[in-house]
């Protein structure tokens, strides 16, 4: 038993590493759930057994464990520097978020797909919309998104990707469902329909500015708390918000 209690506390440590957490993406699923047409909410069901947006919206983090998936793990971000945009900016022979969620949207527009495979990427899509608005996952190549930028936060060793992954909304302490409910009940349906607007490329290029700013946010080995919540809080929560609206905008392109 105790053996099991320690690898629980040890899964946290290594699934945060690189990743919107859990709770981030469980309120952009379970936002964008909320503006689904029927046509796309019925397909979504029948493809997911059932199983809500903010249930698969971790998939793509929990495979990671299974090393046949790691081909996978550069869809999860893009790094390029501030002085260009992502379409002047040298790409990986990875493939990177743009370049997956394009992949996700043809798979699941495709008539010759497979139903396994509109699984998969329907999950995978889920997911990405997530880290597509977390700000360090369009930050820089040389730290690793801010993950090499060592900080704390109330007196425990984070980085900076960790702070914005998790941190924060960790110590905000409401669940998804409580947080989720409280942005889309704050957002106007005029707000909404402005939130939507755009392409991948220019929502991307909105978490790019945002990691700017980030960065210049803290200094190595800051101890960062309350102050920096206070701060940096309604930054998340809109990240957070616009991620479920436009997840629901492209979904219901998808399936329209």
């Amino acid at each position: 038993m105790r053996s099991v209690i320690l690898l629980l506390l040890l899964i946290p440590t290594v699934s945060f590493a690189n990743i919107w957490g859990r709770t981030g993406h469980r309120v952009t699923g379970h936002i964008a759930e909320k503006h689904l047409t029927k046509k796309a909410r019925k397909a979504i069901k029948e493809l997911l057994d059932g199983n809500s947006l903010a249930f698969a919206s971790t998939y793509a983090d929990e495979i990671k464990s299974d090393r046949s998936f790691s081909s996978y793990t550069p869809w999860h971000y893009v790094n390029y520097p501030f002085a260009k945009t992502y379409q002047e900016s040298e790409k990986s022979e990875f493939g990177d978020i743009v370049v997956a969620i394009d992949k996700c949207i043809n798979v699941l527009t495709d008539k010759n797909s497979s139903r396994a495979d509109k699984v998969f990427h329907l999950k995978f899509l889920v997911h990405l919309m997530g880290d597509l608005h977390q700000p360090m996952h369009a930050g820089l190549e040389e730290d690793r998104g801010g993950n090499d930028i060592q900080v704390q936060w109330f007196g425990e060793g984070s980085n900076l990707h960790r702070v914005w992954d998790t941190n924060m909304l960790e110590s905000y302490g409401m669940s998804f469902y409580e947080l989720g409910n409280e942005l889309n009940n704050a957002t106007s349906k005029k707000e909404r329909k402005t939130i939507q607007q755009g392409t991948i490329i220019e929502w991307l290029a909105e978490s790019h500015d945002y990691a700017n700013d980030i960065y210049k946010s803290v200094n190595v080995g800051e101890k960062l708390g309350y102050s920096y919540s206070y701060k940096y809080n309604s930054i998340l929560f809109e990240r957070l918000k616009k991620g479920g609206f436009r997840l629901a905008k492209v979904l219901n392109d998808v399936f329209s």
